[in-house]
C-alpha cells in the first residue's frame, strides 16, 4: 500500500504497561482514536507522558498490552511477524529527534537504503533518492556524509528517507527538537509541504506550541489517554 493508497487508522482500546523493578505502570489507558486518511495530527504531553510509546505501537515497533490497531480495517498485530515488518517498511515511514544516519554511508545512500531493502530496483531507488534529496535543498551534497552537514541538513536527509517509500503514514517524533528555532521552522515548513504533495497520513509528537497550532487536530496526551485539543477538549 502507497501513499496514493492511503488508508484509515482505528485504534480502540489501547493500553500499554511496562513492570521494573516490581512496579507497573499504565502509560497507556484505554485509548480509542480514528485517523483518517491523509489527516495531520499534532501530539502534545508532558515528558514520560507515553508520546513516543504511542508513535512506536501505531508504527509496530511496539505491541499494545491490549487493544488493538486497524490500518485499512485489517488488524495490524494479529499479522505475523514477517507480515508486520513487511508492512512497516512498505506503508510507514519514520522521523525522529536524532535524524540515526549511517555515519559511513553518504546521502544518497542512506536514502536509497529503505527502497533497497524492498526489493527496489537499485537504479530507480538511487534515481528516486537524488530527486528527494534535490526537493530537500541537498541535491549537490549526494556524496556527503552525514559528519559533514548540518544538524539541519542531516534532518533534511532523514526526512527523504522516510519519504523514499511514498509511505501511507509518516511518524515524527520530535523531529526538530534538536535544531536551533530558524532551521527547525525551515526544515518543519519542508516536511509539511512534501506531505502535502504525497498525501500520507501525518502524525507529529512536539513540544513546541507554534510547531503544533500549524496542525488542524491537536491531542494532548494525559493520564494515559487523549483529549482532543482542536475539538473543544474532549476525549479523542
Amino acid at each position: 500500500m502507497t501513499a496514493a493508497e492511503t488508508f484509515r487508522i482505528e485504534v480502540r482500546g489501547l493500553e500499554k504497561r511496562f513492570t521494573k523493578g516490581g512496579q507497573v505502570l499504565d502509560v497507556l489507558q484505554g485509548i480509542d482514536l480514528d485517523l483518517e486518511a491523509g489527516e495531520r495530527v499534532a501530539i502534545r504531553g508532558q515528558s514520560g507522558s507515553g508520546k513516543s510509546t504511542f508513535l512506536q505501537i501505531l508504527g509496530t515497533l511496539d505491541r499494545p498490552t491490549r487493544g488493538t490497531v486497524r490500518f485499512a480495517g485489517d488488524e495490524v498485530f494479529a499479522r505475523p511477524a514477517r507480515a508486520i515488518d513487511a508492512l512497516r517498511n512498505r506503508s510507514i515511514g519514520f522521523i525522529f529527534q536524532f535524524h540515526h544516519l549511517l555515519p559511513d554511508h553518504s546521502a544518497l545512500s542512506n536514502v536509497t537504503l529503505p527502497a533497497l531493502i524492498a526489493g527496489q530496483d537499485a537504479t530507480r531507488a538511487r534515481r528516486d533518492a537524488a530527486a528527494l534529496l534535490d526537493r530537500v535543498g541537498l541535491g549537490a551534497r549526494l556524496e556527503h556524509k552525514p559528519g559533514e552537514l548540518s544538524g539541519g541538513e542531516q534532518q533534511r536527509v532523514a526526512i527523504a528517507r522516510a519519504l523514499i517509500r511514498r509511505p501511507a503514514l509518516v511518524l515524527a517524533d520530535e523531529p526538530t527538537g534538536n535544531l536551533d528555532p530558524k532551521t527547525a521552522d525551515d526544515v518543519f515548513d519542508m516536511l509539511l509541504e512534501l506531505n502535502a504533495e504525497a498525501g500520507s497520513t501525518l502524525v507529529v509528537v512536539t513540544h513546541s506550541d507554534s510547531l503544533a497550532e500549524r496542525f488542524p487536530r491537536r491531542l494532548l496526551l494525559k493520564e494515559g489517554r487523549f483529549a482532543d485539543l482542536s475539538r473543544a477538549g474532549g476525549p479523542a
